[in-house]
Parts: structure tokens; sequence; C-alpha cells
């Protein structure tokens, strides 16, 4: 299939001047203030809130926070939780914040909890895949990496001292992965698109060098009680990759620059929900995140 791309010349990787051109067809369309920073804030009382970066890209706008269970053990295990890595994945960030409000109690006592709801503010506020420079955050997780998104977080995590038992990173798999940002991809790279299937239902990115499976099928045990999960293609694949079993894939995360692949953790996952749905509300999309993050941390005391 052709690269029918709005922007820069088939078959040519985009430079400064098509990624301007790109940048300028973003607009912001809702409130990272209004919708997300307030909610972080409503949690003060329950746990410690730090500002641990801020967007270069307009500094005030953009403040990056973590948020850290009370009285941080050093002897327990360690869950780090991160949303909107994807901007645009908006129950990633939600979801995070949701169970927080909700549930993160319930595991204090078992769990230190370090949670990043909203990597990329930008992004968020754009409803947007990459950052301005045209970089995906979520292939950008490695050493002098080229995105402040990316960068900030590590840093951040690293700074804490503590080991990272678990890492559970909230996406979506969204329509306009493939109307807009997978087309847009291929335009930048000067690759030919091709077209593949949105996924209708939730599934997980496990990491191929760790699949932890009993880990990830608890996790889709717990997802199903509260929305569907995807099933594989006509191929026996989602998103071109096959099934390792029921509505879950693994990627070399570390490889790809995943941000579930950065802590070296001894458990990992990647979930992906799909708002776009006739079948889900926004408050399921939510809540399937919360259960995935209750699905792991139940299988982890289940082990202990």
């Amino acid at each position: 299939m052709s690269n029918t791309y709005s922007i820069g010349t088939p078959g040519q990787p985009w430079g400064k001047e098509e990624k301007s051109q790109w940048l300028n067809t973003v607009s912001i369309k809702r409130s990272y203030q209004d919708e997300v920073v307030t909610k972080i804030e409503a949690l003060k009382n329950r746990f410690d809130i730090e500002q641990y970066g801020a967007l270069s890209y307009n500094v005030a706008r953009y403040p990056q926070f973590g948020i850290c269970s009370l009285n941080i053990d050093a002897s327990k295990p360690t869950i780090l939780i991160t949303g909107g890595v994807h901007g645009y994945e908006t129950s990633g960030v939600h979801g995070a914040l949701k169970f927080l409000d909700t549930e993160a109690q319930n595991y204090t006592e078992y769990f230190n909890l370090v949670v990043a709801p909203c990597v990329s503010p930008w992004g968020y506020e754009t409803i947007n895949r990459w950052n301005p420079q045209a970089v995906d955050p979520n292939r950008s997780f490695y050493k002098n990496s080229p995105s402040e998104e990316a960068k900030n977080v590590m840093e951040w995590v690293k700074g804490l001292g503590l080991n990272i038992f678990t890492h559970i990173d909230l996406h979506e798999t969204t329509d306009t992965d493939e109307s807009e940002f997978r087309p847009a991809l291929a335009a930048r790279d000067g690759k030919e698109y091709e077209e593949d299937i949105v996924p209708d239902g939730f599934y997980l990115v496990g990491d191929t060098d760790m699949p932890n499976t009993e880990f990830q099928t608890a996790i889709i045990n717990e997802v199903r009680k509260v929305t569907h999960i995807a099933p594989a293609d006509d191929q026996g694949n989602i998103i071109g990759e096959p099934l390792e079993q029921e509505g879950v894939i693994n990627y070399p995360t570390k490889k790809l620059g995943l941000c579930s692949g950065f802590t070296n953790c001894q458990y990992g996952t990647t979930t992906e929900v799909y708002p776009d749905s006739p079948k889900v509300t926004d408050d399921e999309c939510n809540d399937a995140q919360v259960a995935a993050v209750r699905g792991a941390l139940n299988y982890l005391l289940s082990i202990r």
C-alpha cells in the first residue's frame, strides 16, 4: 500500500521542514491542568506527590508529577505504574489515578507504590502519540533518550533508589492508531504504510525475554470481569504479533526502548485498552486499567 500521508515525499524520511509542517497541524484539545493535575492534587493527603520534571515546551503548563505511597520501606517490593506515556491514551492516565483514589491503599501494607500517571502531558493536551519533535516517547526509554518525557521519568525512578519489582505500563490501542499515527510514522521514516487491524478488546504486551506467563494470565482473568479480551485475527495475531496466550503478545521491550523495559523489573506488562469499541464506555476503560493493576498485585500477593 502506498504512503499517502499528507506530509512529506513518499520514500523519503522527514527532515526539519516536514516535522515543522506536522507540528503546525497540532492543536490543544483539552486541559492537562483541569483534567489531570486537579486529580493529582486531590490525592495529596494520602500520598507523597513530587514534581519530578517539566517539559521545556512550556515549563509552567507541563509539569510532570510522581506519586508515591507514604512511608516508603525499602524492604517491601516496589511497584511502578506509568500512564500517559502516549498522552492521547486517555484511560492510561485516568486509570492510574482511579487506582490511586479507589484501591491503592488496599496494597500499601505489602508494596511501595510509585506512580507516574501522565508521562506526556503535552501529548495529553494535543491528543498525540508523539512529542513536538515527532519523537515517540515509548520508543525512547534508553540512555541519552531524545524524549524529555522518557528521560525525566527514568531519572526520577532511578533517583528514588528503589529496586523496581514490577512495572505496569498503562496504554490504549485506538482507531486513530490506524487512521493517523501509523500512517504518520511510515511517512516520517520514509516507509510504506502497511495497514493492520485494530483489535476489538483488551490485550497485554509482555516481554519476550521474561514473559511471566502466569502473571499475564492473572491480569487477563481479572480484566475479563470488566471488559472483553481481544481475539486474534485470522492469522492468529494481534497487531501483527503471534499470541503467546489468550490476549497476550510479547515484544522485546528493552530492544525497542519501551517504557515497560527500562527498570529491569522481575514482572512487567503493558496494558492495551480499546476505547473505540461500541461495547465499552470511558468508565469501563478506566476500570479495565484498574482491574489490570489489581490482577497483577493480587497475583504477586498469591506467590509471596
